[in-house]
């Protein structure tokens, strides 16, 4: 709870209790209630303030539902309340018919209580769907139910993401917290420029997504005072919030695990959009060392896969066009094996 609001809310429950003792103080013949009356005015208060609590992230479009729900249940009623079968003349009845019309009116009673709690209650279910036109004004589900990710600083240093927000396929909300972007501007300001660089790449993707119209982007302005709490703030946002955790730290992933918060590892999305490769297939992949055997140069490509290539090694530094010869899995991922097309 907001230490603030915990506050007001004892306020408001001291202000109850000293309005119970003032109520029965000014009325005459309650000058020996005077603790009845702060235990009333204290127990209103209470009674309040639980309210309140049971109300906590009852939305307006929540408020809007039931409203409507509620003036639908009404008017049902009345329709039905008002009908013929309702309508009794009042002159020259017996008792039986005194009865009658005396019951009928608890039924109607019953009947715009109930129509009205059934009216609320299928409000409230189809809330998310609820569209209220007013003047200038118009309540849209476009908040409703959406699934949260927070992402943390090595996300945005690798770069990938804005890649994969940009084609269109990010169904989350980004949450960013200011002391991730606060941590982004500490890096970019080292004096390695190692460390500079990432943190200048990390900027320049935070920028490249704050460009992006159609993506929810959400700034936290959550903080924390010490550098090495921030990986703990990190995972207690994302259950704060009921979000996963985008990370490429496998460190912080294991963390994050450990303390039931699901993450999403970039490394693994975009091994899984690789393509299959099947012999025959063409690459463009740049040598970057010579091979264990004889005339082989090895590059990798993005997943990490190493591509041997034969007969390559006056190409090492330079990308080559090669084609697979054979496709081995391995523990790291898969081997390839492949030659240099004609032309090179």
């Amino acid at each position: 709870m907001i230490p603030s609001l915990r506050i007001i809310r004892i306020f408001f429950i001291i202000l109850c209790l000293v309005g119970g003792w003032l109520i029965a103080y000014a009325v005459p013949d309650w000058d020996d209630y005077h603790l009845l009356g702060m235990f009333i005015g204290g127990g209103i208060g209470v009674l309040v303030v639980l309210i309140d609590i049971m109300l906590k992230g009852f939305s307006l479009r929540g408020l809007s539902a039931l409203t409507f729900g509620l003036f639908m249940g009404w008017a049902c009623a009345h329709l039905l309340a008002t009908s013929p079968f309702f309508d009794f003349p009042m002159d020259d009845q017996d008792e039986a018919t005194l009865l009658l019309v005396q019951n009928l009116y608890l039924i109607r009673l019953a009947l715009y209580v109930i129509l009205m709690y059934l009216g609320a209650v299928i409000a409230l279910r189809g809330k998310d769907e609820f569209h209220l036109v007013i003047p200038y004004v118009r309540f849209v589900p476009h908040g409703v139910a959406v699934p949260l990710v927070v992402v943390d600083t090595s996300a945005l240093i690798d770069g990938r993401l804005a890649g994969i927000c940009e084609s269109g396929f990010m169904g989350y909300g980004l949450v960013i917290p200011r002391f991730v972007i606060e941590e982004l501007q500490r890096i970019a300001d080292s004096k390695d420029p190692e460390r500079q660089l990432r943190g200048r790449k990390g900027i320049e993707t935070l920028n490249r997504l704050r460009e992006m119209e159609h993506l929810d982007l959400r700034i936290n302005e959550s903080s924390v005072s010490q550098r090495e709490k921030v990986d703990a703030k990190l995972i207690f946002l994302a259950q704060s919030l009921k979000a996963k955790l985008l990370t490429t730290d496998y460190n912080l992933a294991q963390i994050a695990e450990f303390h039931n918060v699901d993450w999403l590892n970039l490394n693994a999305l975009m091994k899984a959009m690789n393509p299959e490769l099947i012999v025959g297939d063409t690459l463009n992949i740049k040598l970057t060392k010579a091979g264990k055997d004889a005339g082989q140069a090895v590059g990798y490509l993005p997943d990490g896969s190493m591509v041997v290539v034969a007969n390559a090694t006056g190409e090492i530094g330079q990308s080559v066009d090669v084609a697979v010869d054979s496709v081995i899995p391995s523990a790291g991922g898969k081997m390839i094996f492949a030659h240099k097309t004609r032309g090179d």
